[in-house]
C-alpha cells in the first residue's frame, strides 16, 4: 500500500515536468507554422473554425448548431468534424443509413437535427475538405468543428471557446492542466466566446 502511495505521489510530482515538455513541443510546432516551415492551406471559400485551447467540453457542438441555424437559410453550408469515438477511420459523409458508430455522437446529432445539411467527418481536415467538396460541390461554406489546433487548414474565421469555470488564461498545459495549445494562440482567433457562464454574473465578474 505504501509503495503504491509513493509511486503515485512521485508520478504527480513529475507532471509539471511533462507539462513543460509538452509546452516546448507545441511551441516549436506553432513556430514552424508561423515561419511557414509548416504550411497552411486555404480553399478559396468561407471556412469557419470552432475550437478551443483545452481538452474537454467548452460548448463547441452548441456553437456549431447555432452557426448552422444562422447560416443555412442563406448559404449552402456543411459541417466537418473529426468524429470522436467513432468506430471507423478516414473520411465519411453522413447518409440516410448512417449511425453514430460510423461518424461519432456529435456529428450524428448534427445530421439528425439538420438532415438537409451535409455532415462529414475526417481526422485530417486538409484531406477531408476536398473530399467533401467533391461529394457536395454545391457547398458554399464549411463549419470546421474542433479544428482550431489544426493549422494545416487556414480558416477565414476562427471562433475560440473557453469555459467560464476553466478559462484558458488560468489553466496549465497537459498533463498537469487541460491546455493542448499555447495560451498565446488566442491571437489567431477573430472571436473569443466565454461559454457556460452563470446567468447572474455581475458587472465586475463580466469584466474579469
Amino acid at each position: 500500500m505504501f509503495s503504491n502511495f509513493f509511486s503515485s505521489h512521485s508520478a504527480y510530482c513529475f507532471l509539471p515536468f511533462f507539462s513543460l515538455l509538452y509546452l516546448a513541443g507545441i511551441w516549436v510546432r506553432n513556430k514552424m507554422f508561423d515561419k511557414n516551415i509548416l504550411k497552411s492551406s486555404g480553399f478559396g471559400m468561407p471556412l469557419i473554425c470552432v475550437g478551443n485551447l483545452s481538452v474537454g467540453g467548452t460548448g463547441k457542438s452548441p456553437m456549431v448548431e447555432y452557426l448552422v441555424t444562422l447560416l443555412k437559410g442563406k448559404y449552402r453550408v456543411a459541417t466537418l468534424s473529426r468524429g470522436y469515438k467513432r468506430k471507423t477511420k478516414g473520411y465519411a459523409l453522413a447518409g440516410k443509413t448512417t449511425t453514430a458508430l460510423e461518424i461519432g455522437d456529435e456529428p450524428m446529432q448534427f445530421h439528425l437535427k439538420f438532415p438537409d445539411v451535409p455532415v462529414a467527418v475526417g481526422e485530417e481536415r486538409i484531406e477531408a475538405i476536398p473530399q467533401l467538396l467533391h461529394d457536395r460541390p454545391e457547398t458554399e461554406a464549411i463549419i470546421l468543428d474542433d479544428a482550431f489546433q489544426h493549422r494545416t487548414v487556414k480558416a477565414g474565421l476562427n471562433i475560440l471557446l473557453t469555459d467560464y469555470n476553466n478559462l484558458f488564461t488560468r489553466d496549465f498545459y497537459l498533463p498537469t492542466g487541460d491546455l493542448r495549445d499555447l495560451k498565446s494562440s488566442y491571437k489567431r482567433a477573430e472571436i473569443i466566446v466565454v461559454t457556460k457562464c452563470r446567468k447572474d454574473l455581475d458587472e465586475a465578474e463580466n469584466k474579469s
